[in-house]
């Protein structure tokens, strides 16, 4: 199985993934944001990775400036992931320490 394949099979389990994390109710509204991010990070890279493999005649890790790019996404990805969560465990502590 090629890599291209299985980076496109993946995409099954990470909408499954998304589906439940989103119907539970429980997941802090940022971090959840974060989460479906990480879809515009997949919508970037394919297009990026296309375009160097046209116009660079490389792959998209071997031209910075697109890779860099790309990658910005995921990054912004994990940031509002992580946020979502220090800001419902913060919301949680005040709740549990007002009396």
């Amino acid at each position: 199985m090629s890599k291209e394949t299985l980076f496109a099979l993946s995409l099954f389990p990470y909408l499954g993934f998304l589906w439940f994390l989103t119907r539970s109710g429980q997941t802090p509204r940022l971090a959840l944001i974060g989460f479906y991010m990480t879809l515009v990070f997949v919508a970037v890279t394919i297009p990026a990775g296309i375009y160097a493999q046209i116009a660079y005649g490389e792959t998209l890790a071997n031209v910075d400036w697109l890779h860099g790019g790309a990658e910005f996404f995921l990054t912004l990805s994990n940031i509002l992931v992580v946020l979502g969560f220090q800001q419902a465990i913060r919301q949680r502590q005040n709740e549990n320490e007002t009396p």
